[in-house]
């Protein structure tokens, strides 16, 4: 009996998720180590010796991100379209094998001292391979499909959770383990062969056992773009637009959003590596590991507010936490500051799976994979615009205000905040419409509401 508990929990995502975050976040405090040291020599004319070593680093990772960001663009698209024709696990699949090739690499590179540049060349495999955005999209695909609409927001928040649990403990370990070392073996290779290890056997789990299970929902299929009951063709029409305008706004919405934390987040890094912070490796892990601990403060937010307000309200709500987390951070001239400006950011992974969860109400089952996948790639192309740009002002403000593309990134969150109010305007004055029967008074009742309520009208 305990066997088939096992075997069962086995057959679930959940366990991919947490292999795969425990391999990743090894990879990057390795990553992230390997290129300080591979730069710490670097020189360029009319600057510091400390800010030559960020320009080249902050190089290095600008054009591996967006590398990372361009190459998975068509491949994601194709296996969504292979998981929406019924390989669901696909995208899955294929992103893992890009996952455990990429971190060869880099495990080659710091055991037989190969150039730093053959990780762009690992970087290109890994998105051809589909990538973040494919195994994510993939994950969602399968989260979404097994539960029913009103259960989606929590059980994606749910799974956001196992994620960042993972790397909390994997940041909080990486640290340590990158320091082991032994005569034939250098710093870094030791945390390299475990992740890589993880991440092999994640890939052989998701071929093995990995199960897919749809959950039939008692609403119809065609909720979110048809009225319930209507003959009225022009209705018909006016609630498809309604629903299409909805979707366009969670995608400017969650591109802002991204823009805004992806920015942010990138040059956070070389930020804690440079003075006056100047961290070491455990200090690293650590940092990484309070910003896993919001997976957690996020999920427990979700829990708290999602029977209480609106998912467009928990949206606000955890935009406002980053976009004042991260103000906070651009004044971090200590370590005890950089922890009260990640305190503040306690519920800032709100935002992006209650837009999916909201997407993925607004379409058909069917489609639900291409959907979120779109989602992802919007956010690649997020990435495509942020990298660069977050990267040279990083660059160019190193001398007079290092912190200035923190309060760059507040600013962008707080327009991210406009189309999500806006979405919550046009949810809120649809649960009700004036019908007029014969001679009567206009009376308001309730219909099918958009995504994210029920027909009573209560948060689901």
């Amino acid at each position: 009996m305990l066997l088939r508990a096992a075997l069962a929990a086995l057959r679930r995502v959940e366990p991919v998720i947490v292999l795969e975050q425990l391999g990743s976040t090894f990879f990057d405090t390795a990553l992230q180590m390997v290129v300080r040291d591979r730069c710490a020599n670097a020189t360029d004319p009319g600057r510091s010796r400390e800010d030559s070593q960020q320009k080249a680093m902050t190089d290095f990772f600008m054009t591996y991100n967006l590398i990372l960001r361009l190459t998975p663009i068509l491949p994601s698209l194709l296996l969504a379209r292979l998981s929406d024709r019924g390989w669901r696990r696909a995208p899955v699949v294929s992103s893992l094998c890009g996952y455990l090739l990429s971190r060869l690499g880099l495990l080659l590179v710091v055991v037989f001292s190969l150039p730093l540049q053959l990780m762009l060349g690992a970087a290109a495999l890994f998105g051809l391979s589909g990538g973040y955005s494919a195994f994510w999209s993939g994950v969602m695909t399968l989260v979404a499909l097994r539960s029913s609409a009103g259960d989606r927001a929590k059980a994606m928040m749910r799974v956001e959770l196992l994620y960042g649990l993972a790397g909390l403990v994997g940041s909080l370990v990486s640290g340590h383990l990158f320091q082991l070392y032994t005569a034939s073996l250098g710093h870094g290779t030791i945390l390299l062969i475990v992740g890589t290890l993880l991440n092999l056997l994640c890939l052989i789990l998701a071929i093995v056992l990995l199960q897919v299970k749809h959950v039939s929902s008692e609403e119809p299929e065609e909720k979110s773009l048809l009225p319930p009951t209507s003959s009225n063709a022009t209705a018909v029409e006016a609630s498809v637009s309604t629903n299409l305008v909805n979707i366009v706004l969670l995608f400017v919405a969650a591109f802002l959003y991204d823009f805004a934390v992806g920015g942010a987040i990138g040059m956070l890094g070389p930020f804690t590596l440079k003075a006056p912070l100047s961290w070491s490796p455990t200090q690293v892990g650590y940092g990484n590991a309070a910003g896993c601990m919001i997976f957690l403060t996020s999920y427990i937010g979700v829990i708290l507010f999602r029977r209480c307000i609106s998912d467009e309200a928990m949206i606000l709500i955890g935009m406002l936490s980053f976009a004042s987390g991260i103000y906070l951070m651009a004044f971090a001239t200590t370590t005890y500051i950089f922890y009260i400006a990640r305190i503040l950011n306690l519920f800032a992974l709100i935002p992006l799976p209650t837009i999916r969860s909201l997407l993925s109400q607004q379409v058909q089952p069917s489609s639900c994979g291409t959907a979120l996948t779109l989602l992802q790639l919007t956010l690649k192309f997020a990435g495509l615009a942020y990298i660069p740009a977050f990267t040279k002002l990083y660059q160019n403000t190193l001398d007079w205000f290092p912190g200035f593309i923190f309060l760059l990134s507040s600013i962008f969150t707080v327009l991210g905040m406009i189309p999500i109010s806006i979405l919550g305007w046009r949810s809120a004055g649809g649960k009700c419409h004036v019908r007029t029967q014969g001679g009567k008074q206009p009376r308001c009742h309730l219909e099918e509401v958009p995504a994210g309520t029920s027909q009573t009208g209560t948060e689901t």
